[in-house]
């Protein structure tokens, strides 16, 4: 928090911007082990719901303060920001959980039922929010009209409780761990514990010390902000490529969270804090964005363009087929990774 406020609103010499960054890296750390407390003490799948929400409305809140700082120049960086965070989730994370999980396991296991309907989720929340405005008519550009960006705001947001309604009261066990097979192949889950519960002060401290390092993680991602894009503007690469590093750094604490937890065999855990980012970050996003417009100057871009509809479907289409069987082996990491490697490259050269 220091490093923050000394760096917050002032013109970084490049010595002190990677003093920043490493200190950027500890907060990601800190971050990771104090969710990774919680989601102990309250077990699954409250622990994974934790982290996703709190990275998720710190997310939002630098995604918003960025757009009224910048002007017309971030029409249309809710965009990229959530787009990217969606790639980087279903495809990033959920990729290198498999990996970690199938190179230790040869074959990784997980509950279909509740990652299925949380893909469902995501798929929809996706085409409502991402996909449409490039279709509709009411308005100029890839963008809803007023009364079409309220409802799809209102949608998303019942959406998203709806969903937290299931996976945390009437549908529970279809998102804890799957550790067991039966002979037949299904797969029993139960409700793991790999070491004693912290204490109830201990749970309450690290929620604290999350927060704080939350708000550090994405404080001095803005921070950094001018640093990068100076960097992209001087490498000649598309703004676009702002809103994806901005996701990456906030993102990275669920992303080793989510490796950590695989490689303990935990993979619906990963599958839950993937799935459960991409889907809190459209969610929450789309609604604080609608509410936020009504004093953001300029356009709201929000449609995606060809090549970017083409990785979203691709995307929805592969994960569906890695998650309907309840089980994935190295190739299915592999096609993962490969759409994320794939989306990377296209930002930086569309």
């Amino acid at each position: 928090m220091l490093s923050l406020a000394l760096g917050w609103g002032r013109s970084l010499p490049m010595a002190w911007a990677v003093l920043l960054a490493i200190v950027l890296a500890g907060a990601v750390l800190a971050a990771v082990h104090h969710a990774e407390v919680i989601a102990h003490r309250v077990g699954e799948p409250f622990g994974s719901l934790v982290l996703a929400v709190a990275v998720t409305v710190i997310e939002v809140a630098l995604i918003v303060s960025l757009m009224l700082s910048g002007g017309e120049k971030t029409a249309s960086l809710a965009r990229d920001t959530v787009f990217a965070a969606v790639m980087i989730t279903c495809n990033g994370i959920v990729g290198l959980s498999l990996l970690a999980g199938t190179l230790r396991r040869r074959v990784a296991v997980f509950n279909a039922e509740g990652t299925g309907g949380a893909l469902a989720t995501v798929a929809t929340l996706s085409t409502l929010s991402l996909v449409l405005p490039s279709f509709t008519t009411s308005a100029r550009g890839p963008a809803f009209s007023s009364a079409q960006l309220a409802f799809a705001a209102v949608v998303s947001l019942a959406m998203y409780g709806l969903f937290v309604l299931t996976q945390t009261v009437r549908h529970r066990d279809y998102f804890l761990p799957v550790t067991t097979e039966t002979r037949e192949g299904k797969a029993e889950v139960t409700e793991v514990e790999h070491a004693p519960r912290p204490s109830g002060r201990t749970a309450l401290a690290s929620l604290g010390l999350l927060l704080v390092a939350l708000v550090s993680v994405v404080g001095l991602a803005k921070v950094e902000s001018p640093v990068i894009e100076l960097a992209v503007a001087n490498a000649g690469l598309p703004q676009a490529v702002v809103g994806v590093v901005i996701a990456l750094l906030v993102l990275l604490p669920e992303t080793i969270a989510a490796v950590r937890a695989a490689r303990r065999g935990q993979i619906q855990i990963s599958l839950n804090l993937a799935l459960g980012s991409a889907m809190a970050s459209i969610g929450l996003t789309i609604p604080a964005i609608a509410v936020m417009s009504i004093w953001l100057k300029g356009p709201l871009l929000l449609g995606l363009g060809g090549t970017h509809l083409v990785l979203l479907a691709l995307t929805v289409a592969v994960s569906t087929l890695t998650v309907v069987p309840g089980r994935a082996t190295l190739l299915q990491s592999g096609v993962h990774l490969g759409l994320f490697a794939a989306f990377l490259f296209l930002a930086v050269s569309p």
